[in-house]
């Protein structure tokens, strides 16, 4: 169990990304992690773009950077809701400036944008954000994954292999 002791939360609010926050979550759980699924506080369950409802287990408000080893971002619209909650942008904040492990795919920098952590990194996502990436101040790149430091970003559920295995690297240093 690579990641036994590890804690990481996957983000979720509604028009999530189907494969995009199932399969870290359960690649993160196959791992040894402790996963939670943290909401906006909007509602306890939230529906993907495909009509597929995640249970949270907690709300962006009651969770601290401190206790988490690493966010993950999923993608699909769920991002352009999420960037909406000062609680949800406080934890991914805070995470990445203890140096904890934040990850995005997709849609997922529009978080990261809004977070405020992207000036001077490299970075990717889908590439409709690109503009919104570059315009935060990143380096915005065409590749499957991106590690910059703590901070690992990818592009489309095609590269969500790549994506959960840099995360794991990432946590376990």
């Amino acid at each position: 169990m690579e990641l036994a002791g590890k804690r990481v939360v996957v983000l979720a609010e509604d028009m999530y990304e189907d494969p995009e926050l199932w399969y870290p979550y359960y690649r993160m759980k196959e791992a040894g992690a402790t996963v939670t699924l943290v909401g906006t506080g909007s509602a306890e369950t939230y529906s993907s773009k495909h009509g597929y409802p995640v249970r949270v287990d907690a709300r962006a408000d009651d969770v601290r950077a401190a206790d988490v080893d690493a966010v993950i971002i999923p993608g699909g619209f769920a991002p352009d809701r999420l960037r909406r909650y000062p609680a949800v942008l406080r934890l991914v904040r805070e995470a990445f400036e203890a140096g904890k492990v934040v990850a995005a795919i997709c849609h997922g920098p529009w978080v990261l944008v809004s977070a405020g952590v992207l000036r001077g990194r490299t970075a990717t996502s889908v590439s409709a954000i690109r503009d919104d990436v570059t315009n935060a101040g990143a380096e915005w790149v065409d590749r499957e994954v991106v590690r910059d430091g703590n901070l690992i970003t990818s592009r489309t559920p095609a590269d969500l292999p790549a994506f959960c295995r840099t995360i794991i690297e990432a946590m376990r240093g």
